[in-house]
């Protein structure tokens, strides 16, 4: 008989619905009515058939390691053990559960195209590669706090999104950045539920997208940032909740309209454009005011915009007033 030990970093289930569980209770209402959860949930989770890891090899594995930024550190936290940090993963895409480290290998990285278009002097596709050439890639460490409660602190490898938008050269009238992540129903088995609003879509003002810790990731732990985690191209936003950090990334709009992301489409109320970490403004549905760290378990309490205040505060000066609670959701 298989028995499951819960790590010591894992959230009872009594502790709060997340968003997993959010999308399963959605799945299973709507799965019920339509006659596909019995169908969609054997695609997520390899019932009925084993699932082949893909194990391809990142064409831009010899790039890394590349040289650390030592402005970028969390000195007060240990890394994160890359086995949690690449097994722990929240990638609807491929499954609403945690683990789906395996069924992402699916994930096909190369050929990789990036549009980037909208409101820019000269609109262009960038194949991943050639991007890669024209940017200046360097290590950061950066927290990453979950909606959820959970936490991290991860290497990222990657660059400023700053070098982006020099490339894209977007005009004086853009006003925020528009970020998708592909849509493959041949590898991503939750497209098949098509009541949930695919592509998975995020947004930045483009004074969010011009700051310095705004930061295109295109690795981890000194490799190509592996499939589960959003290969080839994700973004890290460490000071919102990672459901900001959009993962897989395939187009770059620049747009004088604020894009409704995805968890705003689905739940306006809980999860909202603006998602900048605070403990003092609770979910609708458990506090914020701790986290669990990922490998060691530990509680600790969560600091305002997760720590990064200093840097991303005065962006946000104003619109406080107005946003109220809503800047933290």
């Amino acid at each position: 008989m298989l028995i499951k030990i819960k790590r010591g970093w894992e959230l009872p289930e009594s502790a709060a619905i997340s968003e997993s569980d959010y999308h399963n209770r959605r799945q299973l209402l709507k799965g019920l009515a339509s006659g596909a959860f019995l169908a969609g949930t054997a695609l997520a989770t390899g019932i009925g058939g084993s699932r082949r890891a893909f194990a391809d090899t990142d064409p831009s594995a010899g790039l890394y390691p590349v040289p650390r930024n030592e402005l970028y550190k969390v000195p007060e936290r240990g890394l994160t053990d890359e086995k949690d940090a690449t097994t722990y993963n929240n990638y609807y895409e491929f499954g609403s559960q945690k683990s789906i480290s395996e069924e992402a290998q699916a994930l096909k990285i190369r050929p990789w195209e990036i549009r980037i278009d909208g409101m820019v002097e000269q609109p262009m596709m960038l194949d991943i590669d050639t991007l890669l050439k024209k940017v200046q890639l360097e290590e950061r460490v950066y927290r990453h706090r979950c909606v959820e409660r959970w936490a991290m602190t991860v290497p990222w490898s990657g660059f400023p999104m700053s070098q982006l938008i020099a490339l894209a050269k977007p005009t004086n009238d853009a006003k925020y950045v528009k970020m998708q992540t592909l849509a493959d129903k041949e590898t991503m088995p939750n497209l098949s539920a098509d009541w949930y609003p695919w592509p998975y879509t995020e947004g930045l003002t483009m004074a969010e997208a011009m700051n310095d810790l705004t930061f295109l990731v295109t690795g981890m732990y000194g490799k190509p940032v592996p499939k589960q985690n959003g290969a080839p191209l994700r973004i890290a936003l460490p000071w919102k909740y990672g459901f900001k950090s959009i993962k897989s990334i395939v187009s770059f709009t620049f747009t004088d309209q604020r894009p409704v992301s995805y968890w705003e489409e689905l739940q306006s109320s809980e999860y909202g454009f603006w998602a900048n970490v605070n403990p003092d403004v609770p979910h609708p549905r458990w506090s914020q005011a701790q986290e669990q760290l990922l490998t060691t378990g530990e509680r600790v309490p969560t600091k305002i915009y997760n720590g990064y205040g200093e840097f991303v505060a005065s962006m946000y000066d104003d619109i406080r007033e107005s946003a109220g609670d809503r800047l933290y959701r």
